[in-house]
């Protein structure tokens, strides 16, 4: 990443406000550049999970503009829609909510693939191979995911983010449901896929201290607002906002979960 890269992700004031008038986002700005982690950090109901959704176009915005790659990923259709959404990706909280039980884990990694494109002859392939990428024994595609643990559905969850080759993964607190082992094991493994692959993230946490092990910037997040901003290193080192400042006693105890 270097600062003269235009942002990949562009959030230009956005708000979102459902139908009895509540407001969950409210007039955020936020950008992600290419190769960069912006954390993106905040207690239960403070608004992520809703800018995830409008980052992935699954919802629009009351006000304000969402662009990916500068096209509106809400709006895209067709082809072109395929091609650009391939580009932005999601891992969620809990892959085994979102694997399908009847069908091997393999088979989830292969229907993706098949969505954008990839021939039919090339998908086994393709498929052992992310399965390497992410650290799994190729054999355990052939598994469903009531035999895998729940590290090992993170890491298909992963295989099949990066199946169709994407800029951008959006990782909605991809670790809070694992044990510290295998939660220091996942945030080791984004952090080999960026440094090979290039690849960008928004990496949502309520927890401040797993947001530092992959932050470049931090955003901080209280009631829909952006109550603070910066650099990871002056997140962590000078905090300003005394949300934030909480949020920093809270993680300091804990111990870092990367080496």
């Amino acid at each position: 990443m270097t600062d003269s890269q235009d942002p990949l992700l562009i959030l230009d004031h956005v708000t979102k406000r459902y139908p009895r008038g509540q407001v969950a986002v409210d007039d955020v700005t936020l950008t992600v550049a290419p190769g960069e982690t912006l954390g993106l950090v905040g207690e239960s109901g403070s608004g992520k999970s809703t800018l995830a959704r409008l980052a992935l176009g699954l919802i629009a915005p009351s006000a304000g503009t969402v662009r990916f790659a500068g096209h509106d990923p809400g709006r895209l259709r067709g082809r072109a829609g395929r091609a650009v959404r391939a580009r932005l990706q999601f891992v969620p909280q809990h892959p085994r909510g979102s694997l399908n039980p009847s069908l091997r884990a393999g088979e989830a990694v292969n229907f993706a693939l098949r969505t954008h494109g990839t021939p039919r002859r090339e998908r086994p392939a393709v498929v052992a191979e992310l399965f390497r990428q992410v650290g799994l024994d190729p054999l355990l595609a052939r598994r469903h995911p009531g035999e895998l643990s729940g590290g090992q559905l993170q890491r298909v969850a992963i295989a099949r983010a990066l199946a169709t080759g994407p800029r951008l993964v959006i990782c909605d607190e991809p670790t809070s449901a694992l044990d510290p082992t295998t939660q220091a094991q996942v945030l080791q493994l984004l952090t080999e896929l960026q440094d090979r692959l290039g690849l960008a993230y928004l990496f949502i946490s309520h927890d401040l201290a797993v947001v530092r092990q992959l932050a470049h910037r931090v955003t901080v997040l209280r009631h829909g607002r952006v109550v603070e901003e910066g650099r990871a290193d002056s997140i962590w080192t000078a905090p300003q906002h005394p949300y934030t400042q909480a949020l920093l006693a809270a993680a300091t105890d804990e111990p870092s979960l990367l080496h």
